[in-house]
């Protein structure tokens, strides 16, 4: 049976000076973004996390890793985020997680759909607001006839 291969990307807490990269690139195949504050990894393994924990352990010396997480969502439109916090970090989530019951992964899970959730809800009221304030000032008619001709126009008339 062959081993399936995972597209990971690296978030960095910083810009890799070309040097880092061109040491990092000796390691493994990496793909550089134009400001190289991201890299694209392809990793051999039997699961994505098994993928983003190999990586980690390989990178984690030679490079200021944020996060690692898959490339591409899995069946049911999850990504995977790999995150190494500091001892101190893990102690408190670990005693928090045990209060709600819950195991540390789960616990960080639910606490960032809850975050997501909250920015989706505070992004559609900035829109509703916004919405209300333009049509104070015309008719339903001519604001969605603007929303179409900006939404239709091309991306460089935009200038």
């Amino acid at each position: 049976m062959t081993m399936p291969h995972h597209a990971l990307d690296i978030a960095l807490t910083r810009p890799l000076t070309p040097a880092e990269l061109r040491q990092a690139t000796r390691t493994m195949p990496l793909a550089a973004n134009h400001d190289a504050t991201h890299l694209l990894a392809v990793a051999r393994a039997k699961t994505p996390e098994r993928a983003a924990h190999q990586l980690r352990r390989q990178l984690e010396t030679r490079l200021p890793i944020d996060v690692i997480t898959t490339h591409y969502p899995d069946a049911n439109g999850q990504i995977l985020l790999n995150v190494a916090f500091p001892p101190a970090v893990c102690t408190t989530l670990k005693t928090a997680a045990r209060c709600a019951g819950q195991s540390p992964e789960r616990f960080v899970e639910l606490a960032l759909h809850r975050a997501l959730a909250e920015r989706a809800d505070q992004e559609a009221d900035r829109l509703d607001h916004a919405l209300r304030q333009l049509l104070a000032h015309t008719t339903p008619a001519h604001l969605l006839s603007a929303v179409g001709h900006a939404l239709t126009r091309r991306p460089e008339s935009h200038t």
